[in-house]
């Protein structure tokens, strides 16, 4: 697999928790522990805005082209206008804000924390926030496609309906009989792939052109030079958009493999980064 680093003159001072690519540009949007939000050009590697805060960013998203969103240690969600540079916070959790999903559908931002909290906030009202529910535990991590919210708790997987939050349309308990490190929904279509701390993935995709309901579990170890495999957490998975049933996972060993999940092929490994020890991905 080719690739090329991003060469930036100023670089990010801790670990960073989360990448996403803009809607209709290249730009790319970076949280950090380091708690600052940054917003890059790829195209030239400049930097376009840097936004600090008072507290780590464990999380972000875009609402648009020029908006986006931020989950904190401190527990704000906070809202950001990237032309000005300026920010304002939309509410909060009682505890650190860990997962954050914006909906173009709901023109919601979803949030979840350490509180056990799963909150709505509706960014076209003055008191944002319209939903809060206690899951009674942590979340890992959760994803949205369209009305579809894809979350993990432990070992399981819950999806929510946005337009019904108050319980989940499916619930799978115990999914993979370990702790869920990621997950991710399938784009444009209703599913998710999870990644395991002791890297396995559990995928699951239903298509509309296609009857054929894909449910199965699979290793997601690299090859190493001595033939053996070993655990390694997965701790990202990232659709493409444009080639249905293709994803790609980022482990704990500094590996990023591409996968055929609809016809459960390895496509290719590669990004060996010994030093490197937690991906987040995110395709442009």
């Amino acid at each position: 697999m080719d690739g090329s680093c991003l060469k930036f003159n100023k670089p990010i001072e801790d670990a960073i928790s989360r990448i996403r690519f803009a809607p209709q540009s290249n730009n790319l949007l970076i949280s950090s522990w380091d708690s600052s939000l940054r917003l890059y050009d790829v195209d030239c590697s400049l930097l376009r805005l840097e936004a600090p805060s008072e507290a780590a960013l464990l999380d972000c998203c875009f609402g648009h082209e020029s908006v986006a969103f931020s989950a904190g240690s401190d527990g704000l969600i906070r809202r950001y206008d990237l032309h000005s540079g300026t920010f304002d916070t939309v509410g909060n959790h009682d505890d650190t804000a860990t997962c954050i999903q914006y909906s173009n559908e709901k023109c919601e931002v979803i949030s979840a924390g350490l509180d056990k909290k799963l909150m709505s906030w509706d960014m076209r009202r003055a008191n944002a926030l319209i939903f809060s529910r206690n899951l009674d535990a942590e979340v890992e991590s959760m994803s949205l496609s369209g009305f579809n919210l894809t979350v993990a708790i432990g070992s399981s997987i819950n999806t929510y309906d946005l337009r019904n939050l108050d319980s989940p349309v499916q619930s799978n308990e115990s999914c993979i009989g370990v702790q869920i490190r990621c997950v991710f929904s399938v784009p444009y279509s209703t599913g998710y792939a999870a990644g395991t701390v002791d890297g396995r993935v559990k995928l699951e995709m239903s298509y509309p052109s296609n009857s054929n309901h894909i449910d199965y579990v699979f290793r997601c170890h690299p090859k190493s030079k001595d033939g053996r495999y070993y655990l390694a957490s997965v701790n990202d998975i990232a659709f493409n958009p444009l080639i249905a049933g293709a994803l790609v996972t980022g482990d704990n060993e500094g590996y990023v493999i591409a996968w055929d999940g609809k016809n459960r092929k390895r496509l290719f490994e590669g990004m060996d980064v010994p030093c490197c020890r937690y991906f987040v991905l995110d395709f442009e």
